[in-house]
């Protein structure tokens, strides 16, 4: 079962997440909070396998919650839910740690998957915002403001980063290319090192300023 923590400061919108996600047998609504900061002992106390957040609440909003989770030493993959599709704001997250990043008008299949992608170490971007949101990542400053030379990519390793970037876990990669998941997840550091990443969205946003994924 994976447990999901909800951070959203309206509600109704909590109840009504909770209900569809209630309609699934692999998901469950563990805790909810109505603001970062609540959202932040959420975590410490509950220990979710994934976070739904909202980006905009009054006191401590999402890009608050997301800083303070990156910052501490608690892991747990965020995936925002939220009705703002502000590439600026998109890239923000992304960059402060989220894993993925849906709009409210998702379908429950879409937020299901999302869920389950990000508890396997995936990521999860919604196709209507990828195009602009990979574009303007390219467009826009690097991620971490330095200009690191990256060290060439074997032909099975762009494939791997391109499935990453799908939001593919290493399990589906492996089912994919055909290889053991142990051998994926060795390719998956090597991509990293190279790319000097510290992780797989990261590892994402440089392919993409490096201009890797074409």
């Amino acid at each position: 079962m994976i447990s999901v923590l909800l951070v959203d400061d309206q509600t109704l919108v909590r109840q009504g997440i909770r209900s569809l996600l209630g309609l699934t047998d692999d998901v469950e609504v563990v805790a909810e909070a109505d603001d970062g900061m609540s959202g932040l002992a959420a975590v410490a106390e509950y220990r979710p396998d994934v976070v739904l957040l909202d980006l905009r609440m009054p006191r401590h909003d999402g890009i608050w919650m997301l800083e303070a989770l990156r910052d501490s030493d608690v892991d747990v993959p965020v995936l925002v839910l939220t009705t703002f599709d502000d590439d600026e704001l998109v890239l923000r997250a992304i960059r402060s740690g989220a894993k993925g990043y849906l709009l409210k008008d998702v379908t429950l299949d879409q937020l299901v998957g999302g869920v389950r992608a990000l508890a396997s170490g995936g990521t999860w971007v919604q196709p209507a915002i990828t195009d602009r949101v990979l574009r303007a990542a390219v467009a826009g400053p690097a991620a971490d403001a330095d200009d690191v030379r990256v060290e060439s990519l074997t032909d099975r390793e762009t494939e791997v980063l391109r499935l990453l970037a799908s939001g593919y876990s290493n399990r589906e990669i492996a089912d994919v290319l055909f290889l053991a998941e142990g051998t994926v997840k060795n390719h998956v550091s090597t991509v990293l090192l190279k790319l000097g990443a510290r992780d797989r969205t990261n590892a994402v946003l440089r392919a993409l300023q490096q201009g890797l994924l074409g």
